[in-house]
């Protein structure tokens, strides 16, 4: 998902995923699942994030949004900011 206009990362912030090919779509789930309290991917997400991707592949894209999700974590610990790299993103 690279090259994110301002009409994706808005369907982002609501939760509108169909915008987003199949793989994607199950990506965003999956990555809204890792970051949930406690992180748990249901059978069902695991299944059809399978028809999509080798166990290889969901070994790294899991251990990618693990890592930011630990990163974004850290970083409120300390309040580290963003050095303006990145756009505010308006109360839902």
């Amino acid at each position: 998902m690279f090259g994110l206009n301002g009409e994706d990362i808005s369907a982002l912030l609501h939760g509108e995923f169909g915008r987003f090919s199949a793989p994607e779509q199950a990506l965003l789930r999956m990555v809204d699942a890792l970051a949930d309290t406690p992180a748990n991917v249901s059978d069902e997400l695991y299944a059809e994030l399978r028809r999509h991707f080798s166990e290889n592949e969901l070994i790294e894209l899991a251990a990618d949004a693990a890592q930011e999700n630990f990163r974004a974590r850290w970083n409120r610990v300390f309040d580290v900011g963003s050095d303006s790299l990145y756009c505010e993103i308006p109360n839902r």
